[in-house]
């Protein structure tokens, strides 16, 4: 048996070869979103960066209760994108469990553990001034 591939779904394997994706940013943020949520990360925080920063289109911060789900949180969520999109993340952080990255290319996701969060304020540096903080929302 031959398997043949169309133009399209070939360019897209080549595309998945060299590591691209034609997967949008509003697609991975959405993943990223719904596996945050089925995990059960609190105080999710969303902040578009377009036009604001050259690193990403998106960041998420959001936290875990304890070093042992922050860890599960960045994990799953590493599984799962590349699962369901075909996406490779890097993942920084995970062995203490205190605060994780994930970085997706056009999606940053920074887990922490509350007091960590709260030591670090990440939220506020990228907020705009008068915006609501995570718990005022």
């Amino acid at each position: 048996m031959v398997l043949s591939l169309t133009s399209d779904a070939e360019g897209s394997a080549r595309k998945l070869a060299k590591g691209q994706s034609s997967v949008t940013s509003d697609a991975i943020l959405a993943a990223v979103l719904k596996s945050l949520d089925d995990d059960k990360a609190e105080d999710v925080v969303q902040i578009d960066l377009r036009g604001i920063s050259e690193i990403g289109d998106h960041m998420v911060i959001c936290s875990g209760r304890s070093t042992r789900q922050v860890a599960a949180i960045s994990e799953k969520l590493k599984s799962r994108l590349k699962d369901d999109l075909g996406i490779l993340s890097k993942v920084e952080g995970k062995g203490t469990g205190d605060w994780v990255l994930v970085d997706t290319g056009d999606v940053i996701v920074h887990v922490f553990r509350p007091e960590v969060r709260e030591f670090y304020q990440l939220d506020q540096m990228w907020l705009e001034p008068g915006a609501p903080s995570p718990t005022e929302a």
